[in-house]
């Protein structure tokens, strides 16, 4: 009797002990497709320029463009824009855009500056972005597939002259530019502004702000979610990617970014190469995240925001209501397009800033200083 009550006993507790393994493992799984499940909503959704605020080429006196249309790895069709101005090109620029506001076109005015400074630029719409075919972007490793795709593109292209390549990036861009090295270390310069090393930093730092300290719960869980999706290129680092060539880097970040936390790129990159000669960093104080590139000086954005903040006040009813929804979005529009300046909006960059820039990539091809 004593050993069969001992025998029931130790079997009750293999029980119980097989039942925790099961709930925990059954926490796991949730907790895991929880975080896919946010991850997606948050990234795997399709990136369309607001139309009525797009640049546009005619705002840019002189500057030309030929459309392309490349493969990327699935075999969905990108489009790309070869940018010049005059026949004195010296390299291309290749340009990767951020998330979150379309395509390229956001960055036309960089394009435009680098264009009417000796250069060829190729600038293209990510998968899932404005001209680009894909339900989603997909993912934050699907920049730098995309950015592979296209160098190769222009290398192989016989359209395009067979110039030196560098590249230029912000945010999203920026981590690609730097990343893609690994896979094109014949790159001669990059210049990366409010990037990022590893690519689930920009779910860790974008989501921190929700979520608090339990995005550093999720963030392992979306790595796995990631390496499982896109393999090699979700493990591969900035760092990676600086490894691999000798291409001059130049590090833009600003302090009080609160889309992209310095910790998450300059920080990491200044404390292992500050004495490298390779590297050049410009840290700002106060730029934020998507102004880095603009002047400072420049007042035309708040000025059109304090005019539209004013006509919202003339509006004879509320906008905010699900039922206006749709006349809100056409009266929006309306006044975007017959209130919005193109020729300001399409000149706000901060030109010292692009004069280093222009230098800093000069420099890298051996160009006689100008």
């Amino acid at each position: 009797m004593g050993m069969d009550h001992r025998i029931k006993k130790r079997s009750k507790k293999k029980t119980i002990f097989i039942i925790i393994l099961c709930v925990i493992f059954l926490l796991i799984v949730g907790w895991w497709m929880l975080c896919a499940k946010i991850y997606n909503d948050n990234f795997n959704v399709r990136g369309d320029s607001y139309e009525p605020m797009m640049l546009r080429v005619e705002d840019f006196s002189g500057l030309q463009v030929d459309e392309y249309s490349f493969p990327s790895d699935k075999g969905q069709m990108l489009a790309g824009y070869l940018y010049s101005m005059g026949e004195d090109q010296h390299g291309i620029v290749v340009i990767a855009h951020g998330f979150g506001d379309g395509g390229h076109n956001s960055y036309m005015d960089c394009a435009d500056y680098f264009a009417r400074n000796g250069y060829y630029v190729f600038a293209y719409d990510a998968t899932g972005t404005d001209k680009s075919e894909g339900a989603g972007v997909g993912g934050v490793p699907q920049g730098v597939i995309d950015l592979e795709h296209a160098i190769s593109f222009v290398e192989t292209n016989e359209d395009i002259p067979d110039l030196p390549i560098v590249l230029f990036g912000h945010s999203w861009g920026a981590y690609s530019v730097c990343s893609v090295l690994t896979y094109h270390p014949e790159v001669r310069a990059v210049i990366e502004c409010s990037g990022f090393n590893r690519s689930s930093d920009m779910f860790e730092s974008g989501g921190k702000p929700q979520a608090g300290n339990v995005i550093y719960a999720m963030t392992p869980f979306v790595r796995i979610y990631e390496r499982l999706k896109y393999g090699k290129y979700a493990s591969n680092t900035a760092m990676d990617g600086f490894q691999s060539t000798d291409a001059s880097v130049m590090i833009v970040h600003s302090a009080d970014d609160d889309v992209i936390g310095i910790e998450y790129g300059y920080d990491q990159y200044y404390e292992k190469y500050k004495d490298d000669a390779r590297f050049t960093f410009i840290r700002f104080e106060d730029r934020g995240h998507n102004g880095i590139l603009n002047d400072p000086d420049d007042t035309y954005k708040d000025e059109f925001n304090a005019g539209f903040d004013q006509w919202l006040k003339t509006l004879d009813y509320d906008y905010k209501s699900e039922e206006n929804k749709d006349r809100f979005i056409e009266d929006k529009a309306n006044y975007i397009t017959k209130n919005l300046d193109h020729a300001r909006w399409s000149n706000r960059l901060d030109k010292d800033l692009f004069e280093k820039f222009l230098s800093f990539y000069d420099q890298a091809l051996h160009l006689q200083k100008r």
